[in-house]
């Protein structure tokens, strides 16, 4: 990244501001803008998430705000009630609460000499999420948003759930913020009240956990803050991004498709990352895009930013597989409209080990299909979220296949292009009345290895006949039912003489919580059983390629120190006398201090999913986390361990928490309840 050191505005950092409510609460800010503002007010663009301003975030933040507010915008970081340097306490994501507070710090914002009246959300994950839901309550001061690695639906298309089925990243996420909503404000900054405002936090924030897990399908729950229930309610600009190695590509496609209002999509081979800190590279020029998108829709200056295609996507090339890339070799594309007319489905039946070119039909008289796969199917699928760090991206799918029902293309005698969600129809029955699939789609090299390309699982409760992710219903084993499994978006180009791969399996382990009990699949050829690739056959309809992004930049970070080095680990063991296997993830991030505020930091999270052979009922995951604050005298740490395991008809869940004052502990308190299975 190129380190910008002059900027077109002088600018002034406020690093504390505090932000009253109506209700007396007080939120902390970081606000950045240009030194002359007050003389000539600016726009004003907010970012809203929990995740320290002050320390955990002041890193990534001292390289993109500065830079933005140094092109004429005042970029206000706020962190939300409950976290941070906030006052309150933060009990849930997207609360009713939480969007009030947006729309009164817009306001506020609104209403000071140095902003011009017109303000913007912007923000990655949690801010790109909090970013849409306050645009669908349109506050009056609001221009524009840009929404990153975020969702329209929060059931059906997020860390949670994925085609009814439940996460293990529904684990790994909620004991992030169980460490995050333990950890104090800081005493610097708010002065003696810290400890009283840290034990509120310690004793009110709750176990999320157990909130998302009582809520097992697409209820009213998950439909607030669901902007998908109604995107018509968003009218102003909608810039979408994502990365085709993140969970999120898939609403940037919806997000283009349902809008009614300008709108670009982006979508790169990153991680959870901004693009222009993007893993895998190629990151780009993301800042100069940012500065071009508020330029048009704040300022109202013509530059020409919506004469881009509505989708820029990076067309990746074929890769050995690996979890870990430094860059994804490719090009960009663009297409003018979504959906578009260069992309047409290709339909190709699957016959008994094959995927049959387009035209060729499968013989609905052959015997079925019979599969039941290891409970260790989907130890080499990565994360659901890749975050680049540690490398956790899919391995070599040959061992996965392995426990697949397989069906393979012939070698492609040309390049062939695809671009968007594959679709994967079966006709299918099962022998028990709770079922899921997972299909992944690999492109297999001439060796032989397999790199996965996309994936989607099912819950089949949930595409039953009469049965949505709203209304599930229990099968009826030896019934057949039709069913179509969408795969994640991606564009992916496969060469000559490589073949195309679906694999279908009872079980993704432990990326996805297995289903009660083990289950015998039974696939029917015939019409209903397929695969519908888009591919990206009429180029000629998308109009010229984009042009190529700037190197990308921002100001210089904040100084750091490195007090103790990290690890990152990601081991999977086999003992095979007596059958247990194990996940271990360890993200370690040291110990560093930021160096401008004296403050040394400590956070390391290991996460463990285990299993005995393919007994179900021993299925475990376990979290801990280990979070520390420290600067002369004052020193706290916290440690949270969350278990979750589960019986046939229940999941049950143990956590702990425990904070450290001086080395004393100060606070401790345990979680322990059962939750009925509820379909999953």
């Amino acid at each position: 990244m190129r380190t910008v050191d002059t900027l077109p505005c002088p600018i002034r950092e406020d690093e504390y501001v505090r932000i009253p409510l109506t209700d007396g609460t007080r939120l902390a800010a970081r606000i950045w803008r240009p030194l002359d503002s007050h003389a000539h007010p600016v726009p004003a663009i907010l970012e809203f998430i929990p995740y320290r301003r002050r320390d955990l975030t002041a890193h990534r933040d001292s390289i993109h705000h500065p830079y933005t507010a140094g092109h004429g915008y005042a970029c206000v970081r706020v962190d939300l009630r409950g976290s941070g340097d906030s006052e309150g306490v933060l009990q849930d994501e997207y609360l009713e609460q939480e969007l009030q507070d947006a729309e009164e710090v817009l306001a506020w914002l609104a209403e000071q000499p140095w902003c011009d009246g017109t303000t913007a959300m912007m923000g990655i994950s949690w801010g790109g999420f909090n970013a849409l839901q306050v645009a669908a309550r349109r506050p009056a001061s609001l221009g524009a948003i840009v929404t990153a690695s975020s969702t329209d639906d929060r059931y059906s298309d997020d860390v949670h759930y994925m085609g009814g089925c439940l996460l293990a990243d529904n684990l790994s996420w909620a004991s992030t913020m169980f460490a995050y909503n333990s950890c104090p404000p800081d005493p610097e900054l708010v002065g003696e009240r810290w400890r009283q405002l840290w034990h509120e936090r310690l004793e009110h924030s709750g176990l999320w956990l157990e909130t998302w897990m009582r809520h097992q399908r697409r209820d009213d729950y998950w439909k607030h803050g669901s902007v998908a229930e109604d995107l018509g309610a968003i009218e102003v600009p909608v810039m979408a991004v994502s990365g085709w190695a993140d969970g999120y590509s898939n609403s940037v496609f919806r997000l283009l498709a349902g809008l009614d209002v300008p709108r670009l999509g982006l979508l790169g081979p990153w991680s959870h990352k901004y693009p222009h800190l993007g893993q895998p590279g190629p990151a780009i020029g993301f800042l100069q895009e940012l500065v071009r998108w508020w330029d048009r829709w704040l300022k109202g200056t013509d530059n020409g930013v919506m004469d881009a295609p509505m989708l820029r996507a990076w067309m990746q090339d074929s890769v050995e597989p690996s979890t870990d890339y430094d860059e994804r070799p490719g090009r960009w594309v663009g297409e003018n409209t979504w959906p578009s007319p260069s992309i047409e489905p290709a339909v190709h039946d699957l016959a008994p080990g094959r995927i049959l070119a387009p035209g060729h039909t499968a013989d609905p008289d052959q015997a079925p299909l019979t599969l039941s796969s290891p409970l260790s199917t989907g130890q080499y699928a990565g994360k659901w979220c890749s975050y680049n760090a540690p490398p956790d991206l899919p391995y070599d799918q040959r061992e996965e296949d392995g426990g697949s029902m397989v069906f393979d293309s012939g070698p492609l005698t040309e390049r062939l292009e695809i671009l968007g969600s594959p679709v994967v129809d079966l006709e299918l029955s099962v022998d028990r009345p709770d079922a899921m699939v997972a299909v992944r789609l690999s492109d297999v090299a001439p060796d032989g290895e397999a790199t996965r390309v996309t994936y989607g699982l099912l819950n089949l409760t949930h595409a039953a006949e009469d049965a949505d992710h709203e209304h599930p219903r229990k099968l009826q084993p030896g019934r057949r039912y039709c069913v179509s499994v969408a795969l994640n978006g991606i564009a992916q180009a496969f060469p000559p003489g490589h073949r195309i791969r679906v694999a279908v399996s009872t079980s993704y382990w432990p990326l996805a919580w297995p289903s009660p009990e083990p289950v015998m699949l039974r696939v029917h050829p015939g019409p209903h059983t397929r695969v519908l690739l888009p591919e990206r056959s009429r180029p000629q309809d998308s109009g010229p390629e984009p042009a190529p992004f700037g190197e990308p930049e921002g100001t210089a970070p904040i100084d750091t120190t490195t007090l103790a080095p990290g690890e990152q680990r990601w081991d999977l063991s086999h003992d095979l006398v007596h059958y247990r296997s194990s996940l271990n993830v360890v993200k370690d991030l040291g110990t560093i201090r930021l160096d401008d505020i004296g403050l040394e930091l400590t956070r390391r999270a290991v996460e463990d999913y285990s299993w005995v052979a393919n007994d179900y009922d021993s299925v475990r995951g376990e979290t801990v986390w280990t979070m520390g604050f420290r600067r002369g005298d004052w020193e706290v740490s916290t440690t949270t361990r969350t278990v979750l395991t589960s019986s046939p008809s229940h999941f049950h869940l143990h956590a702990t928490l425990d904070a450290h004052e001086a080395g004393e502990r100060v606070f401790s308190k345990i979680h322990s309840t059962q939750i009925p299975r509820d379909h999953v």
